[in-house]
C-alpha cells in the first residue's frame, strides 16, 4: 500500500538524484519518454508512478541499481535487482570471467574491487607489486586505495605521492558525490589525511592521466616504474554485486616498466 510518507519519500529521492546529476525535469521527461509536467507531478507527489516508470526515470539518470531498489521500496514495490553473494553458484561465470580477465593481464598489476575499493580479487602481478606492504593491511577486507596511500603501505614508494595520492582521493570522493556513501565518504577523508599537500603546480600529463611513478621494493634497484591506471566495470550488469565490480588495472607507460613487471612476476 503506498501512503503519504511513501509517496513523499519517493518524490523527494528522484528530486535529490535528478539535482545531483544536473539534469532538468525537461530533459529527464525527454530520457524516459514521458513529459515535463508528469514529472513535475511525481517530484512534487500530485502523481504516483508505477514501477515501471521508477525504473525508466532511475535508468535515465543512471541511479546505480542498489538505489533503485530503494526507490522502489520508498514507492512500495518489492526490489527487482537481486543481489547475490558472489560465491554463490550462479555467478561462477562472472567469476571465470574475472579470474580470466586478471590473468590475461599478466604481467601486468590487476585487482578487482567492490564500490567501496575492497579487494575481491587480485593477480599474481598485483600481489608481486605490493611485496613488503604490511601485513596488516593485506588482512581481508583490503582496501586498496588505503593499500597504495598508507605509510605502511605502498606511499613511501611512491615517487610522486604529492601528485598521485590526490588522483586517487579525487577518485574516491567524485563517486562519493557522484553516489553518496558515508563508507567512500569516510575513506576520502582518512587518504586525505595521509596524503602530502596537494600541489598546484600539477603538469598534465598525458592528457587524461596521472601516471603512478612508483620504485622497486628492492632498494638496490635504481630504476622505476611508470604506470597508467585504468578502470572497467560491468556496463549492463542486473546483479546489484556484479554492477559495484570495477576492475582496475596498471599498465606500462613505457618499455622500461614492462621489462620490469615481467622481472617481477618471474621472481
Amino acid at each position: 500500500m503506498i501512503t503519504e510518507s511513501t509517496r513523499g519519500g519517493l518524490a523527494g529521492a528522484l528530486r535529490e538524484w535528478r539535482t545531483r546529476r544536473r539534469v532538468s525535469q525537461l530533459e529527464l521527461a525527454t530520457r524516459a519518454g514521458t513529459t515535463q509536467r508528469h514529472v513535475s507531478f511525481i517530484e512534487s507527489g500530485r502523481s504516483v508512478p508505477g514501477r515501471s516508470m521508477i525504473i525508466r526515470l532511475a535508468e535515465s539518470l543512471e541511479v546505480p541499481i542498489r538505489e533503485r531498489n530503494e526507490l522502489l521500496l520508498e514507492a512500495g514495490f518489492a526490489p527487482v535487482y537481486p543481489q547475490t553473494s558472489l560465491d554463490a553458484p550462479e555467478l561462477e561465470p562472472v567469476r571465470t570471467a574475472l579470474e580470466s580477465i586478471l590473468h590475461g593481464h599478466l604481467p601486468y598489476p590487476a585487482v578487482v574491487v567492490d564500490r567501496h575499493g575492497d579487494l575481491v580479487s587480485a593477480n599474481a602481478a598485483f600481489d608481486a607489486l605490493t611485496a613488503g606492504v604490511a601485513p596488516r593491511l593485506l588482512a581481508p577486507p583490503v582496501s586498496v586505495p588505503r593499500v597504495l596511500l598508507h605509510p605502511q603501505g605502498l606511499a613511501p614508494r611512491i615517487v610522486n605521492l604529492d601528485e598521485w595520492a590526490w588522483h586517487v582521493i579525487d577518485r574516491v570522493h567524485a563517486e562519493s558525490v557522484r553516489n553518496p556513501d558515508d563508507r567512500l565518504r569516510g575513506l576520502a577523508a582518512e587518504l586525505a589525511d595521509l596524503a602530502p599537500p596537494r600541489r598546484r603546480d600539477s603538469p598534465h600529463h598525458l592528457g587524461f592521466a596521472v601516471p603512478l611513478r612508483l620504485r622497486p621494493a628492492d632498494p638496490a634497484d635504481p630504476r622505476e616504474l611508470t604506470l597508467i591506471t585504468t578502470l572497467t566495470h560491468f556496463g549492463t550488469a542486473v546483479d546489484v554485486t556484479v554492477a559495484e565490480l570495477r576492475l582496475e588495472a596498471f599498465l606500462p607507460a613505457d618499455r622500461e616498466t614492462t621489462t620490469m613487471l615481467t622481472e617481477l612476476l618471474d621472481r
